[in-house]
């Protein structure tokens, strides 16, 4: 059934571009990046992180490459993984040739800071023979000497001026495949940063705020900050900077997107907080069915509410219901009371009903493009 709404979020209108097969802006979906913790040149490491990221619905993986034998690294692991990669480069414009040889799909790499005119054209140029975009990351920790100077701290004006130098460069190069970041770990900065640069440029924007903090005190952050402008419809691609496991990032991210209605990858749980009224142990409940279908990427709403004060109305409202009751708790299919379950057998009973109904519409949807 999923009686999921379209967002009546109104995006910003932006370029599309392409990393690897997936695109940025445009009428694209948002997608959600994260980004390797693993020692570049430990490849099976990073392979293996990558995968898992991958595993868990990323769109997007960035890799550090902060020096040659990274590079080659980065060679080695591109050949073993699908999902599109950038790399992750500072200062050394060889480094980012390098990559642009050995396949990478993105390259972040400010070219303000790349040094000489030639070594910018260099760069500009592989990337223009390989239709490699370039993501410009200003961030509020690493503002050039001279604007931290004029503007005496890190502002949302000193970011976008940071910005503008890049992205002039870039015009002057004729070269408009890239996309935008201006990150700070303040909340209040990064929002009025990306409001100012919105309307100054077409490209696609990157949100983030970095350093965000850990799995909690990072999730919150960033659930205000990138919903705030998610909400203004301004964000292309996004990465949530946790002190945590990558694939948690990914997890929040997608999160992030379904609260606002822009993405519906994964089970949408509708939950209630649980109180004296519940008819089994809701929490307990929810915490077992998370883990157990972490796996699931395929969108489906399930409610799991515990008493019968809220529980029809949000059962009839999703693609699969349980509504707490006594004797026996009461399941929705479709909207509709279908049958009863004991506490007992709550839990095997409603992911065997997820998993069979996730398996049905892949089945239904399988035979609707063979049909085509």
């Amino acid at each position: 059934m999923n009686k999921q709404h379209q967002s009546p979020i109104k995006r910003r209108v932006s370029r599309k571009i392409w990393v690897g097969k997936v695109p940025v802006g445009g009428d694209a979906p948002i997608s959600v990046q994260s980004m390797t913790n693993t020692e570049t040149t430990d490849v099976a490491a990073t392979v293996e992180q990558i995968q898992r990221l991958e595993q868990a619905g990323a769109d997007i993986v960035r890799v550090s490459v902060p020096s040659m034998e990274a590079a080659d690294a980065f060679g080695a692991i591109r050949k073993q993984v699908s999902v599109p990669l950038v790399a992750d480069i500072h200062f050394d414009y060889r480094i980012a040739l390098r990559v642009a040889e050995l396949g990478v799909d993105c390259l972040r790499i400010n070219p303000g800071n790349i040094g000489r005119e030639d070594r910018v054209r260099a760069v500009i140029s592989a990337a223009r023979d390989k239709n490699i975009p370039i993501r410009i990351g200003v961030n509020a920790g690493s503002l050039e000497k001279d604007l931290q100077k004029k503007y005496g701290e890190p502002t949302p004006e000193a970011l976008v001026e940071s910005a503008m130098r890049h992205i002039d460069i870039l015009d002057r190069l004729d070269y408009q495949n890239f996309k935008l970041s201006l990150k700070a770990s303040d909340v209040f900065m990064t929002v009025a940063a990306y409001r100012l640069i919105a309307s100054q440029i077409e490209q696609p924007l990157h949100l983030g705020i970095t350093e965000a903090g850990g799995l909690r005190s990072g999730t919150v952050k960033s659930s205000v900050g990138l919903g705030m402008l998610l909400m203004d419809g301004i964000g292309d691609t996004l990465r949530v900077s946790l002190a945590a496991d990558p694939v948690e990032e990914v997890k929040v991210g997608f999160d992030i997107l379904k609260s606002l209605r822009l993405r519906s990858k994964g089970i949408n749980f509708i939950a209630c907080p649980s109180c004296s009224r519940q008819n089994f142990d809701v929490i307990s409940v929810m915490n077992e069915l998370e883990s157990r279908l972490d796996d699931v990427l395929e969108p489906l709403d399930v409610a799991v509410i515990g008493c019968v004060v809220n529980g029809p109305g949000e059962a009839r409202e999703a693609d699969l219901g349980l509504t707490g009751g006594s004797p026996a708790n009461l399941v929705y299919v479709d909207g509709k009371p279908d049958h009863k379950v004991k506490n007992d057998e709550l839990v095997d009973h409603y992911e065997r009903l997820i998993r069979e109904r996730i398996a049905r519409k892949a089945d239904q949807e399988a035979a609707v493009i063979v049909k085509a």
